[in-house]
């Protein structure tokens, strides 16, 4: 069995082997999506590949739509030249139940994928005629949060960026760059109207993909490379819509137990591939069973039918709801908790730490009782159901091998999100007081101790990559397991509100997270120590 068209002549091989296998004519589909192309998306990496890809699978298999998706990278072009095409655009897709049962299917809906790069003019070709498409109407994009940045980490604009906001959109090489020169050709092709639907993982997405966009107008209009229409054009939402999304599903990067799996029924060529730019891929991906999608409908040339495979369409007031939901209370916070003590602890698996009391005790805790009380309801996702799953259902899952080190990264940019506006929320109600907090906090000083990089049997460990590293790090680099004195220390870190949202001092839980900390530095054990004592 080879993934690959010539592979999928016999389905029925497939089939017997328990994959779900594409029911319609997938060169029709090619051929129709090459005619009329309708979603382009940015970002080809696992999420994409096992959500949105997905998602149109099986709105192709009910014959709901005819045209597929493009599939576009603009970071990591081995991606496509290693991965995709060589088999042809297909995937697997592996569902990991909760249950025990594992769902295989072959992914067919990627009718075309296409590397973002000005230098292969077949490519970028192509994307200019599907961007000059009037059947286009959604670009969508999962190229995480710092995709869509202009700013190096102390404030400026790198130099590609500068270049490209000098050079105009007929020579842009940066990223965002690129994605705005190939907006601008639909502008100049009759300005037809289209939706950029960031679906990634961060607040109101929708506005960072418009600034990013609208900077480098303005920046065209400016220096005098692109009229003053264009930069109207991506300011019109009549033309150019960014709706904001929340989007949800765990995505683990491809695990071995899953290859073994694939070639124990048979399957070939499965090898992954660790590309120049360290990017893991391979011709299958893993995921969790539970997904949610939730779009703002603005869609100024309409949408393929997305709403038929589960999505769910809204208003931004409600989107917000939902993605405060998750990102503040129902999810993230809990998986963050769990990744910083499952790093201090040992653990390679979430699921693991939640066999743990402490740990599963310390997120129902956060979740249910210092969370939910400030969560408002968004209407089309009941948040006490929602965490319900997360607790009892999605992190507990056996079968998913997801690692705290995985979500530790980056973890200084996900505080002031994740607990932060929970801490704000407890400050404008009257009836409460952030003060009242004691979990939370407990966190923030099991933060500390992570960023040492002394485990709890005060043994080293590596740090996942974080931007703020080089700043912390160093400042903790002279806290030593059983230290008294750490106030001078702590204090420029729990005092930053870019970090926390804010002055921890100030809303009373700096002291308290200060304590905490100086009882985890007594000695090896003395985290779990901790944990039983405000927890057990």
């Amino acid at each position: 069995m080879i993934l690959s068209k010539e592979g999928l002549k016999n389905k029925a091989e497939w089939e017997k082997k328990g994959y779900r296998v594409y029911k319609y004519d997938r060169d029709a589909m090619i051929e129709e999506t090459r005619r009329n192309p309708k979603w382009i998306h940015f970002g080809a990496g696992n999420i994409f590949r096992a959500f949105q890809a997905d998602l149109m699978e099986n709105l192709l298999d009910e014959g709901i739509e005819k045209s597929g998706l493009i599939a576009a990278e603009g970071f990591d072009y081995e991606i496509i030249d290693k991965m995709y095409r060589p088999h042809d655009n297909l995937g697997v897709a592996v569902t990991l139940c909760a249950d025990g049962q594992i769902r295989k299917a072959v992914i067919g809906s990627i009718a075309q994928s296409l590397t973002v790069d000005p230098d292969n003019s077949d490519d970028y070709n192509r994307l200019k005629e599907i961007f000059a498409a009037p059947s286009l109407q959604m670009v969508s994009f999962t190229i995480t949060e710092k995709g869509y940045s202009l700013k190096d980490n102390s404030g400026n604009t790198p130099a590609p960026i500068a270049e490209d906001f000098k050079n105009g959109p007929y020579k842009a090489r940066s990223y965002m760059g690129k994605v705005s020169a190939l907006l601008f050709h639909r502008f100049e092709n009759g300005a037809k109207p289209v939706a950029m639907v960031s679906m990634d993982n961060c607040s109101h997405n929708g506005d960072k993909l418009k600034a990013a966009v609208t900077a480098f107008a303005r920046a065209w209009v400016d220096n005098g490379v692109a009229p003053k229409e264009f930069l109207d054009y991506t300011e019109d939402e009549g033309k150019v819509s960014f709706p904001w999304s929340m989007i949800d599903k765990i995505t683990p990067r491809p695990d071995k137990s899953v290859e073994d799996i694939l070639i124990g029924d048979g399957i070939e060529a499965l090898e992954p591939v660790i590309t120049s730019k360290n990017t893991y891929v391979a011709p299958f991906v893993n995921a969790e069973e539970s997904q949610y999608l939730v779009i703002e409908d603005k869609f100024p040339a309409g949408r393929p039918a997305l709403d038929r495979a589960g999505v769910i369409f809204t208003d931004k007031e409600t989107v917000d709801k939902v993605e405060k939901m998750k990102v503040c209370t129902c999810l993230n916070p809990l998986h963050t908790a769990l990744a910083v003590f499952g790093c201090l602890m040992g653990y390679t698996l979430v699921s693991k730490e939640m066999q743990n009391p402490l740990l599963k005790h310390l997120v129902e805790i956060i979740g249910y009782e210092e969370g939910l009380p400030v969560v408002v309801d968004p209407g089309v996702l009941k948040p006490r159901d929602f965490i319900d799953q997360v607790v009892n259902v999605r992190i507990p899952n056996p079968f998913m091998p997801d690692a705290p080190q995985r979500i530790a990264t980056d973890t200084s940019q996900k505080l002031g999100i994740r607990f932060g506006e929970t801490i704000k929320a407890y400050k404008a109600r009257p009836d409460l007081d952030p003060a009242d907090l004691r979990f939370i906090p407990l966190v923030f000083a099991g933060w500390l101790r992570y960023l040492m990089g002394i485990d709890d049997k005060g043994e080293k460990f590596e740090l996942s990559s974080d931007p703020m590293l080089d700043v912390l790090v160093p400042r903790m680099a002279g806290v030593k397991l059983g230290d008294k004195e750490i106030h001078e220390t702590v204090k420029p870190i729990l005092s930053d509100a870019g970090i926390f949202g804010s002055d921890l001092y100030s809303v009373g839980l700096g002291e308290r997270v200060e304590g905490y900390f100086l009882e985890m530095l007594e000695g090896p054990g003395a985290i779990e120590k901790t944990l039983k004592k405000y927890i057990g």
